[in-house]
């Protein structure tokens, strides 16, 4: 039952983190592997897979299992399934970047576009959908979502689909997390609406946000992992 697990107060050795959808573990390296290294964790960047959700949340059990007190975290929905493991399972925090939602994902922007992007993959393909994403997006994004969706591909389509219908944890659950929360969201992007970090952090009990761009991140992909570090840090 989510919000029944105890903080693990123990000093953590591993962070166990998740991409966004449609993104990978290089990916995840790249965002949390430099905060990671400076503060001396391992880092443990998972694969989407088969199950998207229930795959992760498997790796996180197996993992938790032999490695000891753990930190938690992803990118987008990534964040949201290291949010709701935490809430069932002990750990020494949460690094969420860029959380998409809360709860119900039916109105969310990001669910929208996935389910949008999966349905040009049935209709079009592979490389015409990589086209029109490119073509409406900035040149730093398309060029990471090209190299990522043809990486994922053919799994991609039920990837996105199944992260479309993903019930994040809402505010009631959010509320009795017991491990430090720490955020870093993007104040301007309108896929991963700012709000949505703000609302996290006001319903944990221990949290800290730190507010970047989308210019920041997409020039630099590990200020995700050190704003959740420098959070962390303060709170933990």
């Amino acid at each position: 039952m989510p919000g029944t697990a105890g903080s693990d107060r123990r000093v953590p050795t591993t962070i166990v983190a998740m991409p966004g959808t449609g993104s990978d573990a290089d990916y995840v390296h790249r965002a949390f592997g430099p905060a990671a290294d400076e503060i001396g964790l391992t880092l443990i960047a998972l694969e989407p897979s088969e199950n998207l959700v229930e795959g992760h949340l498997r790796r996180l059990d197996e993992i938790a299992g032999s490695a000891g007190p753990l930190i938690v975290g992803g990118v987008s929905i990534g964040a949201a399934i290291a949010l709701s493991w935490a809430l069932r399972s002990p750990c020494a925090g949460v690094w969420a970047a860029l959380p998409a939602w809360t709860g119900d994902p039916d109105a969310a922007p990001a669910a929208w576009s996935a389910r949008a992007t999966a349905g040009a993959l049935v209709a079009d393909g592979l490389e015409p959908t990589i086209v029109a994403m490119a073509a409406s997006s900035p040149e730093w994004l398309a060029a990471e979502l090209s190299r990522s969706w043809r990486a994922l591909h053919p799994g991609l389509t039920d990837q996105l689909t199944e992260a479309a219908g993903y019930h994040s944890p809402d505010l009631a659950q959010i509320a009795t997390l017991t491990a430090p929360l720490a955020i870093t969201a993007a104040v301007d992007d309108p896929v991963h609406p700012g709000e949505v970090g703000r609302e996290w952090a006001a319903a944990a009990p221990r949290s800290a946000l730190t507010e970047v761009t989308l210019e920041d991140w997409g020039n630099n992909p590990a200020v995700l992992g050190f704003g959740c570090a420098r959070g962390w840090l303060g709170i933990r």
